[in-house]
């Protein structure tokens, strides 16, 4: 799957051990805009792309294009770089061939709640168009994706494409 501007923004700004609030003050935005281009909300501004390039340590075509950038999914950042725990989201992409498509987002401490609660994925479902994905089809270590998290690792932790060409993605920010 090719990746988004949005993706390549924050690969490159972890990449480089930056924050949001970081890139927007060395940029002149704010960090909520930076928040908005890297989940593709909305896009950076013509003017500012050289300058974001420059910070993000790319040429401007290659930060547009995705070309001669090789960003991994997922990344350790030391603990000194870490964003507490308590500010990370867990950001589930869902895009069906039927043209559906979700976007959920939620904050890892509620999912650390849920999981030492002993609740589990079995009745979480995602209901789109004439169907539904089952959360519980999909085998997925939530305990271990939130020990994965607490010890450093931020980005694409799953991404699964079903025979039908549905997809879904596991992002940790």
């Amino acid at each position: 799957m090719e990746k988004t501007l949005g993706m390549r923004i924050a690969a490159l700004r972890r990449e480089k051990g930056l924050k949001q609030d970081e890139l927007a003050e060395k940029l002149g935005v704010s960090p909520q805009a930076v928040s908005k281009w890297e989940n593709d909300v909305s896009c950076p501004d013509i003017m500012i792309v050289p300058q974001l390039a420059r910070e993000l340590g790319v040429t401007s075509d290659m930060l547009l294009t995705g070309e001669g950038i090789d960003t991994p999914d997922v990344t350790y950042v030391a603990p000194e770089k870490r964003k507490r725990f308590d500010d990370l989201m867990l950001r589930v992409k869902v895009n069906s061939t039927d043209g559906d498509k979700v976007k959920i987002n939620l904050p890892l401490p509620l999912i650390k709640v849920f999981l030492e609660a002993g609740m589990s994925m079995d009745d979480f479902s995602i209901k789109m168009g004439n169907g539904n994905i089952d959360a519980s089809k999909i085998d997925i270590d939530w305990q271990k994706i939130v020990l994965l998290v607490e010890s450093g690792v931020v980005g694409k932790i799953v991404e699964v494409e079903s025979a039908d060409g549905d997809t879904v993605e596991v992002v940790v920010e």
